[in-house]
């Protein structure tokens, strides 16, 4: 009596797997974002100008509710919100870990400060 028990519970046990993994293939379907994550979708790099690199990315992200679009540790990612309406660029770490982050003075963007000296810039259009 318990066989016939424990094989239905495995059987439905797979079908519900095997539906749980039908439904999230229709769901995440090629070229979709899983929540909370994002993804470079262009890269411009300019060096014609000597001793300056200008570069300009562009990210699609999937954020959940109470996040936006931001960077954090020289990376697009989902960050607060509120770090992006107060403008306190530095408080969603977008700097490397050995790297020391600065507000610009206009809250218009932060900069990188390298060990050696070297300056990234990043401004918010």
């Amino acid at each position: 009596m318990q066989l016939p028990r424990v094989a239905w519970a495995l059987t439905a046990a797979a079908g519900c797997f095997l539906l749980l993994v039908l439904l999230h293939g229709h769901i995440l379907r090629e070229g979709q974002l899983a929540a909370g994550t994002c993804e470079i979708v262009t890269l411009d790099r300019d060096s014609s100008q000597p001793r300056r690199t200008i570069a300009r990315q562009t990210a699609r992200c999937a954020c959940r509710k109470g996040q936006i679009a931001g960077t954090t540790r020289a990376r697009p990612a989902c960050v607060d919100v509120r770090i992006v309406r107060s403008r306190q660029w530095c408080e969603m770490t977008p700097c490397l870990d050995h790297e020391g982050c600065n507000l610009m003075v206009n809250h218009s963007g932060w900069t990188c400060t390298q060990p050696g000296g070297r300056v990234k810039t990043t401004t918010v259009s």
